[in-house]
């Protein structure tokens, strides 16, 4: 029953969130969504912030985790391209299926103050290990692909999340496995050295 309701109020303030923005969030409405009381509600969180920290967290690490799976899904003699793409294919897909999610994390995260920030940052410190992870690997089958900073890592995951937040804003979350090819094409310019390709 506890876990059942926590499940709810944490799909509940994505919901409200991703509707009408943090600022103006209450814990009534989040109760009111999740169909719970406010004692129901207070037996699990301090407050909205609380709610709202653990719900983005927790897609977060689903988010995070579809990423890996998709990679590790691919057979040991695939590409080192071809595993990035999965990686990309994966995230873009998990967010076009949470458009909620998407609008709560990318965009009202700043909203919620110092300790939001705090969390979104370590999220993208998590994506730039993912991505010095795989240009490791990739390192071993491609010699003469370039060393790079530790920062370019960072970068890259920075990158990934204003792609993301300058589709979600505009109301385009669906058309976001669109930039499949764009992500793969930028982590291969920076960590592979490789041209882009230009239009015909």
């Amino acid at each position: 029953m506890r876990a059942s309701q926590r499940q709810r109020l944490q799909r509940a303030v994505i919901a409200a969130v991703a509707e009408s923005g943090y600022t103006d969030l209450t814990v009534a409405d989040i109760v009111r969504r999740a169909r719970v009381s406010r004692v129901a509600f207070y037996a699990h969180y301090r407050g909205k912030d609380d709610c709202f920290l653990e719900a983005t967290s927790a897609g977060g690490q689903l988010l995070q985790g579809r990423v890996l799976a998709a990679a590790r899904a691919t057979p040991p003699d695939t590409s080192a391209e071809d595993v990035l793409r999965a990686g990309c294919r994966a995230f873009l897909a998990f967010l076009a299926q949470e458009p909620a999610f998407a609008r709560a994390f990318y965009i009202d995260m700043p909203a919620a103050g110092a300790e939001a920030i705090d969390r979104f940052q370590a999220a993208m410190e998590r994506f730039a290990d993912i991505n010095r992870k795989w240009h490791e690997r990739a390192l071993e089958q491609h010699p003469n692909w370039p060393v790079v900073p530790a920062d370019t890592y960072l970068a890259l995951a920075g990158a990934m999340a204003e792609l993301v937040r300058s589709r979600v804003r505009a109301d385009r979350t669906k058309e976001l496995p669109d930039l499949e090819d764009t992500l793969v094409a930028f982590h291969l310019a920076v960590l592979a050295a490789r041209p882009w390709k230009t239009g015909t």
